[in-house]
């Protein structure tokens, strides 16, 4: 197990340099529009001694080799540079957002969880049922329809028409983190929902199939001729082993919902990580937008390394070591 944590660990860096290396070479001058020193300054004139001074601070007069070293030097100190609009360093205002994306990315999972694992479950112990059906079609519209779409769907009905119908007796918040007129839990319900609402329907589909797959194996005929019951024999086997792509889907999700929130995040005005590097793009603020991707990145790398320890959990038959997966 050690020699493996160790290997996947080491195969972490090419990847996360790789990373830092494509995101450097988009921000280099001429290879996107916009003049640095006029993204720092803003549409103020300045003199040529201040924008000298500029220059110098940021290191813009070095080659893109010099350039890319302090800048991996800086990172290694856990310094991910200055926002160029605010003049604050970007490891302060991400600390500032990143636990309101963590708080939705947790809400997103939970519904995904909940939803996704419980309506493949009745799917497949229900095959070709009314429920199997109703399943099915619901998981191929949520797949179709893109998230931002859906998350102003969600506003208009749950936020707006509810609001309307009943007198203003019963809605939902659509924007925002916290309000006087609502607890701070109910404004996560539809940010949350939206975020989760592809996830979801790619969980039911994953859980059906496999454990369609799983109840047709030997060892479930087994246990059914000890005369285990139906119950005992789908959730204690199949669902067990059924689990574990599912936990690699939901695993790797949890770090896509992260970077994924941006759009959920810009439609419910929700103050988080997403929202920032979505702002940040349009202000041309690339020390934010690459804080921001890095942060992301190296969140996904550390989840991936979670998700595939938990095979040995899920799974006795798999170990790691002796060089083998």
């Amino acid at each position: 197990m050690l020699k493996y944590i160790v290997r996947r660990v080491l195969q972490m860096i090419p990847v996360f340099i790789g990373v830092t290396i494509i995101l450097f070479i988009l921000r280099a001058p001429g290879v996107l529009p916009g003049d640095p020193v006029r993204m720092i300054t803003g549409e103020r004139a300045i003199s040529e001694q201040l924008r000298a001074q500029i220059i110098e601070k940021h290191a813009l007069d070095q080659p893109l080799h010099r350039q890319y070293a302090l800048y991996v030097s800086n990172l290694l100190r856990g310094d991910l540079g200055e926002s160029y609009q605010r003049g604050r360093p970007v490891l302060d205002i991400f600390a500032e957002k990143f636990p309101n994306t963590l708080r939705l990315a947790l809400a997103g999972i939970l519904v995904e969880i909940v939803l996704g694992v419980t309506a493949g479950i009745i799917s497949a112990v229900r095959q070709y049922s009314f429920s199997d059906v109703l399943v099915t079609l619901s998981t191929s519209v949520l797949v179709s329809v893109p998230v931002f779409w859906l998350g102003m769907l969600f506003q208009i009905f749950f936020g707006i028409k509810l609001k309307e119908w009943t007198g203003g007796a019963f809605y939902l918040p659509i924007s925002q983190m916290s309000s006087a007129d609502f607890p701070d839990w109910v404004h996560l319900i539809l940010p949350a929902i939206t975020l989760a609402s592809v996830s979801t329907a790619y969980v039911a589909r994953i859980m059906r199939s496999q454990m369609l797959e799983a109840m047709g194996q030997d060892y479930i005929r087994t246990a059914e001729a000890k005369g285990l019951t139906r119950r005992a024999v789908t959730f204690r086997h199949a669902l067990k082993n059924a689990l574990i792509p599912v936990v690699t889907f939901i695993g790797i999700d949890f770090g896509v919902m992260m970077s994924g929130a941006i759009l959920t995040e810009t439609v419910f005005s929700w103050p988080g990580v997403g929202r920032e590097i979505f702002l940040a793009v349009g202000q041309r603020d690339w020390p934010i937008v690459m804080g921001g991707v890095i942060i992301i990145v190296f969140l996904v790398m550390i989840i991936n390394l979670i998700v595939d320890l938990s095979y040995a959990v899920l799974d006795p038959r798999i170990r790691y070591g002796g060089g083998a997966e």
